[in-house]
């Protein structure tokens, strides 16, 4: 056993020997190329894949920032709000890793502008469906900084009483999705007066402010102060539709839910890390782009390794006559596949090194600080370093495959055969 392990241990050192040599000696426009493959190749397995997924991760991060917070809690089945809200709150401000929290009162209603307008006959009125929310804005900015997703306007004061921040689904001004089943107002803006409509009660109220979260359950809600929407809902018990949270990391939110599982508070309200709050829709494109990223990069890959396998054939078949020498004066087989499997892997590590520099020292910067402007979200790039390892070893275990096949099949030859060239 000593003595087979001596021996593949020296078959090893030749081989590195003999690669280092023949890389040396290469001509180094050959060697660039088949390197500047591999980059392609490298990038080829991570941007596209890191793209794909970071534009849906961009919607997961937003569902999350802009409206559960991390920690949502919402109404039980079967019940329209959450019952006794106030002992939910209460162990939500004592908790210490908590933040800040939103509790929101949600109601179905209609929008509608140009109400004091005369309507002729088959005329439509400019009127819309709408999530009407009442929130208290000052809690609510510390929990998903509405006010950052202002696109015109201004952002709700206490003091704004009868004042809404509509969301840019709602007015078509602002809407990318207009046409056939979409609902949207077509003359109202900042300023405007409109008739909100909610649980049979009318309210005028102004349009202060329009909202673009590109976050669909957002932008098309219309926002209030929660004092003006609790009378029209006839909500006099306090209780709320939402409760969101905001913890000092997204790491916080299972201590914050086991905290409120263990005070009983499944019973009042469904209670969900903002992991588990997001739509199943989202899920699912995410997994598909992940995926898709997984088969662009696997078509690469096998591309990668054509490319690797011709070089390497190419470069054993004109090279026999040499190879039939070594191996007549004693150099085993072995080490002459070990030759050309680190020549393999010199030039995907040095493909993979390049890729790297460009991957985080030129792509993860850029968008990080210029996220892709998607309309359903700010795509961003994910090049997590877990992901990037195994793609790299992936890539190395590839191409030395590549590199060892046609090595493997020149050095079977019979030597007289491979030293006459036969």
């Amino acid at each position: 056993m000593k003595k087979y392990i001596s021996s593949i241990m020296t078959s090893v050192r030749v081989g590195f020997f003999l690669a280092l040599r023949d890389i040396k000696r290469a001509n180094i426009w050959t060697t660039t190329l088949i390197i500047f493959v591999m980059t392609l190749t490298f990038l080829n397995l991570i941007v596209i894949r890191g793209i794909l997924v970071g534009l849906t991760q961009g919607s997961v991060a937003a569902y999350r920032d802009r409206y559960t917070g991390t920690v949502f809690l919402r109404p039980l089945d079967q019940k329209q709000f959450i019952e006794d809200s106030h002992l939910p709150v209460g162990i939500l401000n004592n908790i210490a890793v908590v933040q800040a929290v939103s509790q929101r009162y949600t109601g179905a209603g209609t929008i509608e502008a140009d109400y004091r307008k005369v309507v002729v006959r088959d005329e439509e009125k400019d009127k819309a469906s709408a999530v009407v929310v009442g929130i208290d804005p000052e809690a609510e900015e510390k929990v998903t900084g509405l006010s950052t997703k202002l696109i015109a306007g201004s952002y709700l004061q206490r003091s704004m009483k009868d004042s809404v921040l509509v969301g840019s689904s709602l007015l078509s001004t602002y809407s990318a999705a207009q046409g056939v089943g979409t609902s949207t107002l077509k003359n109202a803006n900042i300023g405007s007066v409109i008739r909100l409509t909610v649980n049979n009660s009318v309210r005028e109220v102004t349009i202060v402010g329009v909202v673009k979260a590109k976050v669909q359950t957002i932008d098309s809600r219309v926002f209030m102060l929660d004092s003006d929407l609790r009378p029209m809902l006839g909500r006099d018990d306090f209780n709320v539709n939402e409760i969101a949270v905001k913890t000092r990391s997204s790491d916080d939110d299972l201590v914050v839910k086991s905290v409120l599982l263990g005070n009983g508070v499944d019973a009042l309200a469904t209670v969900e890390t903002w992991a588990e709050a997001q739509p199943q829709f989202i899920r699912d494109i995410s997994a598909t782009f992940s995926l898709l990223g997984d088969v662009i990069g696997s078509i690469g890959l096998a591309v990668a390794s054509i490319t690797i396998f011709i070089v390497i054939f190419v470069n054993a078949i004109t090279r026999r006559k040499f190879i039939g020498i070594l191996k007549g004066i004693g150099i085993e087989g072995l080490a002459i596949e070990f030759s050309y499997m680190f020549q393999s892997l010199f030039y995907a590590a040095s493909g993979s090194a390049a890729g790297l520099a460009i991957v985080y020292g030129l792509i993860v910067p850029y968008f990080s600080g210029n996220p892709i402007d998607f309309p359903f979200s700010d795509g961003i790039f994910v090049a997590d370093i877990g992901s990037v390892s195994v793609r790299v070893v992936i890539l190395m275990i590839a191409t030395i495959i590549a590199g060892f096949v046609p090595a493997r099949l020149v050095v079977k030859q019979r030597t007289l055969d491979a030293i006459l060239g036969r």
